[in-house]
Order: structure tokens, then C-alpha cells, then sequence
């Protein structure tokens, strides 16, 4: 038996190398390896790692069953990246090979082979050298003699696979696990590789941009994808990528599991998380140089944590040290009293951390004991004592904010107070309007020349930085020139508290480019009337302040007394619109006075992030990432605090909002600190890197409902759009009247002056953008401070630019909706063809005996509408939207344009470029000119059917009008509609290809267009 299986031929599939494969580590790279399978059969080769180039130059041996099926045979070749850090794998390429390629040993050849995609939504590229041959050799067995032990393992690990499905699903995943590990002790000896780089396309060439993404935490299985109830992940949409998806998690909320019934908590949004909390309150009795400082030390295996120095008369510190219980190496806990710069202790105290309390809330907090030290002989009768704390807690502990974490160990004093957890509140904005209405006995600024030339006059008003200018006044033969006329509205974003003026001043336009004051008026905006409905304001004249120059100056002018006539009012009945409107938080009016009671609470708890990328680079770690999230509804923004150097940071934080409305958007966005590292601190370098951002609409959530998925955190880069981590979070939206809460839909969106006095879309964009400037300014001011690219990031700050990407994705949406009336004119259509005959016969008879009973038409629509509405009830959403790549047209953009998309407003880019997309530009635009042409050449020929343009089109349809019109007078009308309708719907044997005569007399109808040049 062994001579004849070792003389039968046996298939060799020798995988030479791979060229320009796709990063998949998210850090440029990727570490391949080849699984190749053939009857059953799996081999594979060793992983290459950090290699976009991989060479491996492995010959795996397949047994075959018979060689003259070998024609009608199949070789599957998957190409794989190993993620080491979660034992998982990505999907890089595939490539299927028909058994009528393989040679004869001595005649194979190298073949080279582009990557297929195992999916539409798949990001794969590059290519595969492969040879495929019959040998009979022992040689060649002995090479492979490893892989045939592959080989078995694998058939049988996969018999094993098909027990433990059989089994229950916790034995089967625990002997999965198992078995993993099995696999992973029997692998062979990794050999050193060299890095290489892919190629960088030539600066000309215009190709699609590459999708990357960075390591994610979920683990796929054989097929590449996500398998349920591994790690607690379950992809839910599987329509795009399984890299940019939305997955839902099974955290252990507030201690237990989430379908477990809990009682109401404030921390019952967060998984728990055990901290090891210290107090140090003071000393007394220490044996200290006079007028020295001492300090406190509290250490805890690796971890020190010290107070701050202060008199060794009066010594208080009363600080709290938080040591994470999973970073705990030690049993006990040792307090020392040293004096400044002196390595030796003056007392020490320890404590048994299994004698450690425990404190839950809402427990009182733990009194304070003093505690004997001992000095470093071991005596405790002349050290003095400590006045300290210790108990174990969780996060929901109120010392839990204020303390000083263990993991901030390395954070300098300068950036300690960045890393704590914070709310932020909005400043409360309102509108101020101003309204410029006339002056009088305006003298003008210069004398001489001046005097002959007709004064240009303007009236400029200022509310700190928010500069607006009115047009230059008209002269009017029933005013003279020293009495100008303007009447316009000037609209200025201010915040509570008013701490600004209104600097209004009227200019004379002496020169081009040169304005002369002729006259001003300062105006507190304390001091302004506020309304919160349009009942007008009363107007008033104001004194003009002439004397403002040299004091050296005579006061020639002093008799004259020019004046200004203002409208002035801070409109408290607006919503002062500080981010986009498709993604507004907060529609509420600025009065207080017209809020209604808020119909609902929302609750969100920020659990953690995974596979986030390094942002960084620190000396001696590599990457790394200091992450905190910022969280904005309404007028309160959040912040977490900062986990240092950790690339799946764990807040478990949650927070709550009231809401007022619930077709409003919750933001929460994830950045780096840059405040962390002292280089870059004392560098200037002050912003705070972008990692992503979610976005939740209330209206999509179920009432009492928890959400629990992991989102992925996608940024658009000029390289193309990157996963750079995915957050998890727990949501929840609690309602207390359903009834309120559906009374809302019919309300309008904004409050009521916006639509008595609407503001216009100019306006309105230049509003938002001075709003989000007296944001950024007051959050930038707090302790810690919020940055201002933080804020605009989190407001969208940028969502008006042009961006031909936008355009694409905005123009297919629109193609979207009307997909179902174009689906509805071929389904009409294929009745017409009757290529149906039964269907299209029942549709005639539907139609007639609609025809008549037109009575039941709007019944049976509304009845039709309502019945689909239940039947999609069973399929509805039951997560909430995610950022999709594919609806943003983020996956086949072109670098060009999202270099353009990313350019600065004005442009930074050289002639060339410019020219280059002003001529792109130009095409598009000339498309757009064309179909608008072509609509307005249609809308003309109706009007020129009674113009009389076309002497003898308008007499035939004049005449025509004027048959039809007694004839429809003689015949029922449903005749006529039932006649039409079987006239349309005649199959086609009795129709003619030609278009019809009506269709012909209205495209022979004259249009405009001739008389365009």
C-alpha cells in the first residue's frame, strides 16, 4: 500500500511570491500567508511578516484521487493577513484555478495571477506568482512533509468544527479555543523577513483611492468574516465591508447582563470598573526640618503616586490616588512621609489590601483615621502620624473625577489637568438685530475738494470681532445729501454674559480703499431691549460723537448735532443655529420663557474604543495614544478623561441629557490629546488630533431600549478614508409621555419667529459661522480647555464647501428616491408589452374597474401604503445608522478630488491644478447647463401651443381644444379615461413603433433657444 501511494502522481502547487498586496494592519503594511485548497484538502504557507512583497517560494503537495478528473477539478488560493494581536486574520485575495493549468513536472512555468475579490464590497489588489505541476518524486515529499501534517490537522481540526456545532455553544467555543492554542504551539519557527514598500503611483496617473483600515478587534472566521457570538461581536449589516460596519456588542452593564433585570442606577449604562481609592488628608507629630516641606508618597507595587509639597508646621494635602484594580501587582499599599529632596522617609505606613473595605454608593464616604507610622528602624513612637482613607470602589465613587490616576503616572504637572473628565455648558446665544434707518446733519470729514464731490456715505457697525457693513447710501431728490437713507438690517450673534459693545460709525468713502469717520455711537448691549416675539421695536435717534481725532483739533463743527436713527433688539425668539441643520442637537428658542417641558431623557454611556491607531510617536514606545471623547447635545458638551498610551482605552463613563425634541442628533467624537506629552506641549503645539466621530439621530431609537454596538471610527484623509479604531457605546432613550413625544411630529421644526420673520440662507450660514466662533472662544477659555478645532470638527464646521465627492454622493441619493417611481414607469411598461399576457390582463381589469368607481382610489392608496408599512414592520431597522461609506461615495473617489475636497479656501494649489479642476468644473457645469436647457425647451413648447409663436400649431390646437372641449361635454368622463386607458394599453402587435402624432406635434413646437447667441 505505502509503494503504491508513494509511485501514484500527487499535485504540487508551488506559491512563488505576491507583489503590491493591500495594507491591512492599519499601520501600511500587512503580514500575508497563503492557504491553498484542493478535494478537501488545506494547506498553507508561512506567514511573511510586514511584507507587501511577500516571497515564500513554498511547494504544498496535494494527494490526487484520479488525475484524468484533474480537467474537471477546481484550486481555491486565499491569501490571508495574520493579525497577531487578536489571532485572527483578514481577507487579501483570492484566486481560482481550473485543473486543465497543470503541467507536466519539468514544463511548469511561473504564472502570474491578479487577486480576485470575494465580495463586491471587497478592497483587494495586487497579484500572485503561482506554478501548478504533477510530480511523483519522494524529493519533493520531503520538503512538504510539513505541510502534510497541516494538511491533517486541519481535516481534522474541521471534523471537530462540525461536532462542536452539534454541542452546546459554550463547550464548543471553549474546546474552539482550545484547539486554537493547540495550533498555535505546533506552528514552525518564523524566519526574519524584510520590509519592503509598495510602489507610490506617478503624480499624473488618476486611479481610485485605496481603502486601508486599521486592526479591529473582531474576530473573523474561516470565511473572512465575523462570526456570532465570538468576543461578543455580531455583524448586523452586511451590505458594505465588514471593516466599516456596525457591530453589536454584550458588555456586562452595570455589573451584570444586559437582559438581566436592573434596577435603576446611575451607572447602569457602564460596565463596573474596581478601583483601589487612597485618601491622604494630612500628618501631625513628624520629626521635619522647621521650615521645611514634606510631601506625601503613596506606592503600590510599580505605581507611585505623590502629593504636593507643602509646610511641615501645617502639612494638608487632602488628595485622593485611584489605582486601577487590574493593574494591581502588588498586596499591599505603602504610604510615605518624605521631606523635599531627601530620599529617606520620615514615617511609613502599609495596609493589607485583603483588609481593604469596600464602598458602594450610596454609602456614605469612608472616614478618615489617623494611622501610627513607623520610621525606618521600625519604631512607631517617634514618626508621627497620617490621617488617611483606603477602600475599594468603582467609578460611580465621587472621589473618582478629582483623583489622581495611577496611568497618568508619566503625565506632567502641566497636563494633569487635561486628562480629567469635565462638562462643558454652551454659552446661551442670541440673535441682535440692528437696524439702520437714516441720519441727520452728516458733515463730511475733509473740507476743500471734497465738499464739490458727492459724499459716499456708509454706516459700519461692530460687535467684537462680527464687522458688517450697509451699502452706500442713494441720493433722493426729496432728501438732501447731509440727510442719508439706508433702512437695512444688520444681524450679530452675542452670548450671556454681555461683556460687548455696538460700535456704530458713519464713514465718507473720500478715496478708493479709504473710509473717513464722520461720526459714531457706542451702545452697551446690556443696555439693549430683548423681545421673544415680532411685536416691533421702538426706534431712537442717537447722538453722533464727531470729536473722537486729535484733541489738538479746534472743534469746528461743535454747533452741529448729527445724529443716527437705530432699531436695536436681541431676539430671544430665535433658535441661533450653531451647527449644521441636518445634524442639530437643540431647536429650542434663546427665551427661556418659551421652552416646553422636555419630553424625554437620554442617556448614553461611553464604554470604550478598540484597535485604535497610533497617533504619536513617544520616545521608547513606539506609537501610541492618549484618547478621550467628547460628547455635545444641546447646550452640554461632555469630556471623558484621557487614558494615556493605550490603543483600546476603557472610559466607561455615562452621562445624561434632557430632550426637548426628539428629531435631534447626538454627537460624539473621539480625539487625541496633545497636551499629554510635554515635547509637544512646550513645542506650541496645542490641537488635538482627530480620530472620528458618530452620530446618533433620537428619532431612530426605540423608547427604553439599551443600543449596544461598536461603531466604527472612519476619517477621510487625503489618501482615501481609514478605519481608525471602532467605540463602543451604550445608549438608551427613555420617554415619559408617548403622547407628548408624538405631539411633537406635528409641530414645526423651528420655533416660531423663523418663520414670521424668516432669516435668509446667506444669513443664516454667516450666523452659524460667528455662533461657532463665540463657542469655540468661550469653551477654548474653560479649565481644561476644549480646543477650537474640537469644536468645529464636532460642529461641522466645513460642511458647506464644495467637495465633487459630495456632489457624486448627493446626486446618487437623489437618484435613489427616484428609483421607485422609475421602478413603477417599467413596471407600467411591462404591462404595456404584455409580455405577461395574465398579469397585464389583470391590471386592464383593475384599471377599469377603477375607472368606475374612482371613489376607491384614494381608499385603496391609503389602504396600500398602510399595509406595506405592517409587512415592513418584521424587517424594520433595529440599530441605529452608522457612517456608510458607500452612501458617502467614499470608496471609489479619486485622489485629485479629495485633494481638492481637503484645499484650503482660498486655494493653495499651484495654476496648473486650479486650471486643471476649473476645467473639470466647466465640463460638469455644461452637462448641468445642457439638462436645464433641455427642461426649459420643454416648459416653452407648452407655452407656445397658445402664443400664437407657431401661427398654424396654435390653430390646430385651438381647434383641437375646442372639439375635445364638446366632447367631453357629451361624454361621461369615464368613458373617456376607461377609452384612453385601453388604448394605452393595447398589446404592442397593435401599436407602431413610430411615437404618436400628439408626441410629434409637440416636439415640432418653437422654443427660445433659437434666439440664444
Amino acid at each position: 500500500m505505502d509503494d503504491a501511494n508513494s509511485n501514484k502522481e500527487k499535485l504540487v502547487v508551488e506559491v512563488v511570491a505576491a507583489h503590491n498586496l493591500m495594507p491591512k494592519d492599519g499601520e501600511g503594511s500587512c503580514s500575508p500567508f497563503v492557504e491553498v485548497e484542493f478535494e478537501n484538502q488545506r494547506l498553507r504557507t508561512q506567514v511573511k511578516y510586514k511584507d507587501l512583497n511577500p516571497v515564500w517560494s513554498e511547494k504544498l503537495v496535494f494527494h490526487v484521487k484520479d488525475v484524468a478528473d484533474l480537467p474537471y477539478r477546481t484550486i481555491e488560493i486565499n491569501v490571508f493577513n495574520e493579525k497577531r494581536s487578536s489571532n485572527s486574520r483578514n481577507f487579501l485575495g483570492k484566486v481560482r484555478v481550473s485543473g486543465t493549468s497543470i503541467a507536466k513536472e519539468g514544463e511548469e512555468v511561473a504564472q502570474l495571477y491578479t487577486l480576485d475579490k470575494r465580495s463586491l464590497f471587497s478592497h483587494i489588489r495586487g497579484e500572485i506568482s503561482l506554478k501548478f505541476y504533477l510530480s511523483t518524486k519522494e524529493a519533493v515529499k520531503e520538503v512538504t512533509g510539513g505541510d502534510a501534517a497541516v494538511s491533517g490537522s486541519s481535516s481534522s481540526s474541521s471534523k471537530k468544527n462540525k461536532k462542536l456545532q452539534q454541542q452546546g455553544p459554550a463547550m464548543a467555543r471553549q474546546q474552539q479555543q482550545q484547539m486554537a492554542l493547540d495550533n498555535n504551539n505546533n506552528k514552525p519557527s518564523q524566519q526574519t523577513q524584510q520590509h519592503a514598500k509598495p510602489g507610490d503611483p506617478k503624480p499624473g496617473d488618476i486611479k481610485p483611492v485605496v481603502i486601508t483600515a486599521g486592526h479591529a478587534p473582531a474576530i473573523p472566521g474561516p470565511g473572512g468574516g465575523v462570526p456570532a457570538g465570538v468576543g461578543g461581536l455580531r455583524n448586523v449589516f452586511s451590505g458594505g465591508s465588514s471593516e466599516f460596519s456596525l457591530k453589536e456588542t454584550s458588555p456586562h452593564l452595570g455589573g451584570g447582563l444586559l437582559h438581566r433585570d436592573k434596577t435603576s442606577s446611575t451607572y447602569d449604562l457602564v460596565e463596573q470598573m474596581q478601583y483601589l481609592y487612597v485618601r491622604i488628608l494630612k500628618c501631625r507629630d513628624v520629626s521635619a526640618s522647621s521650615g521645611g516641606e514634606v510631601m506625601a508618597e503613596v506606592k503600590l507595587g510599580n505605581y507611585r503616586g505623590i502629593t504636593k509639597r507643602v509646610s511641615a508646621n501645617n502639612p494638608q494635602w487632602d488628595q485622593v490616588f485611584a489605582f486601577s484594580k487590574d493593574c494591581i501587582q502588588s498586596s499591599v499599599a505603602e504610604i510615605f512621609i518624605k521631606e523635599k529632596d531627601k530620599d529617606e522617609f520620615l514615617g511609613r505606613v502599609w495596609f493589607d489590601l485583603n483588609e481593604v473595605p469596600r464602598r458602594v454608593p450610596p454609602d456614605s464616604q469612608l472616614a478618615s483615621q489617623w494611622h501610627r507610622m513607623e520610621d525606618k528602624k521600625g519604631d512607631k513612637s517617634k514618626a508621627g502620624e497620617v490621617m488617611v482613607s483606603i477602600w475599594f470602589g468603582t467609578q460611580a465613587d465621587e472621589a473618582f473625577a478629582e483623583a489622581w490616576h495611577s496611568k497618568a503616572a508619566n503625565v506632567h504637572f502641566d497636563g494633569l489637568s487635561s486628562i480629567k473628565s469635565k462638562v462643558y455648558l454652551s454659552p446661551k446665544l442670541w440673535y441682535f438685530r440692528v437696524s439702520i434707518i437714516e441720519a441727520q446733519d452728516i458733515v463730511p470729514g475733509e473740507k476743500g475738494a471734497s465738499m464739490v464731490k458727492f459724499p459716499e456715505l456708509s454706516v459700519k457697525a461692530q460687535v467684537g470681532n462680527q464687522v458688517f457693513r450697509t451699502r452706500i447710501a442713494q441720493a433722493s431728490p426729496s432728501r438732501s445729501l447731509s440727510n442719508p437713507y439706508w433702512n437695512e438690517d444688520l444681524m450679530f450673534v452675542v452670548a450671556e454674559p454681555f461683556e460687548d459693545y455696538l460700535l456704530v460709525s458713519v464713514e465718507d468713502r473720500v478715496a478708493p480703499g479709504r473710509d473717513e469717520v464722520v461720526g459714531r455711537v457706542l451702545l452697551p448691549v446690556t443696555a439693549i431691549e430683548r423681545r421673544t416675539d415680532d411685536k416691533p421695536v421702538t426706534s431712537r435717534w442717537f447722538n453722533l460723537d464727531n470729536h473722537f481725532g486729535n484733541a489738538g483739533e479746534p472743534k469746528i463743527v461743535s454747533r452741529f448735532g448729527s445724529r443716527i436713527h437705530l432699531r436695536v433688539s436681541l431676539e430671544g425668539g430665535y433658535h441661533v443655529l450653531d451647527e449644521a441643520t441636518m445634524y442639530s442637537s437643540d431647536v429650542r428658542p434663546t427665551a427661556k420663557q418659551l421652552w416646553k417641558p422636555h419630553i424625554g431623557v437620554l442617556e448614553i454611556g461611553i464604554l470604550g474604543a478598540t484597535g485604535l491607531i497610533p497617533i504619536k510617536l513617544k520616545e521608547g514606545k513606539g506609537g501610541s495614544t492618549d484618547s478621550y471623547c467628547v460628547a455635545k447635545y444641546g447646550h452640554k458638551w461632555i469630556r471623558t478623561r484621557t487614558v494615556v498610551d493605550s490603543l483600546s482605552p476603557k472610559w466607561n463613563e455615562q452621562y445624561t441629557w434632557e430632550v426637548f425634541d426628539p428629531c435631534t442628533v447626538i454627537t460624539v467624537g473621539v480625539f487625541d490629546n496633545s497636551r499629554v506629552d510635554k515635547n509637544t506641549t512646550n513645542a506650541g503645539g496645542y490641537r488635538d488630533s482627530r480620530i472620528g466621530k458618530v452620530r446618533i439621530r433620537l428619532s431612530t431609537l426605540e423608547s427604553d431600549r439599551v443600543y449596544t454596538h461598536s461603531y466604527p471610527l472612519l476619517m477621510l484623509h487625503t489618501s482615501g478614508v481609514k478605519k481608525m479604531g471602532e467605540l463602543h457605546l451604550a445608549v438608551r432613550f427613555s420617554c415619559a409621555n408617548m403622547g407628548n413625544m408624538l405631539s411633537i411630529y406635528t409641530l414645526p421644526l423651528l420655533p416660531k419667529m423663523h418663520y414670521v420673520h424668516p432669516l435668509s440662507v446667506n444669513q443664516l450660514d454667516s450666523l452659524r459661522y460667528q455662533a461657532m466662533n463665540v463657542v469655540a472662544s468661550r469653551l477654548s477659555r474653560a479649565e481644561p480647555p476644549l480646543g477650537r478645532e474640537v469644536v468645529e470638527y464636532m460642529l461641522d464646521h466645513d460642511s458647506h464647501m464644495w467637495s465633487m465627492r459630495r456632489s457624486k454622493a448627493n446626486f446618487f441619493r437623489l437618484m435613489s428616491v427616484l428609483s421607485s417611481f422609475v421602478a413603477m414607469g417599467r413596471f407600467v411598461e411591462s404591462m404595456r408589452n404584455w409580455n405577461k399576457p395574465v398579469y397585464s390582463t389583470i391590471f386592464m381589469m383593475i384599471f377599469l374597474v377603477l375607472v368606475s368607481f374612482p371613489e376607491l382610489i384614494i381608499p385603496l392608496l391609503l389602504l396600500y401604503m398602510a399595509f406595506v408599512g405592517i409587512w415592513r414592520y418584521r424587517s424594520r431597522p433595529r440599530q441605529p445608522p452608522h457612517m456608510d461609506t458607500r452612501l458617502s461615495y467614499a470608496e471609489n473617489v479619486y485622489p485629485d478630488e479629495l485633494d481638492e475636497e481637503f484645499d484650503s479656501f482660498p486655494t493653495s494649489r499651484s495654476a496648473e491644478i486650479v486650471r486643471m479642476r476649473y476645467d473639470r468644473l466647466r465640463s460638469v457645469a455644461g452637462r448641468i447647463q445642457t439638462v436645464v436647457g433641455d427642461m426649459a425647451s420643454q416648459g416653452e413648447r407648452f407655452q407656445a401651443l397658445l402664443s400664437w409663436r407657431d401661427p398654424r400649431a396654435t390653430f390646430l390646437f385651438v381647434n383641437l381644444c375646442l372639439f375635445a372641449a364638446v366632447g367631453f361635454y357629451l361624454v361621461p368622463t369615464k368613458a373617456v379615461v376607461a377609452l384612453w386607458g385601453l388604448y394605452v394599453l393595447r398589446p404592442p402587435k397593435f401599436r407602431s413603433k413610430l411615437p404618436s402624432r400628439a408626441l410629434s406635434f409637440f416636439r415640432r413646437l418653437p422654443t427660445k433657444a433659437d434666439s440664444f447667441l
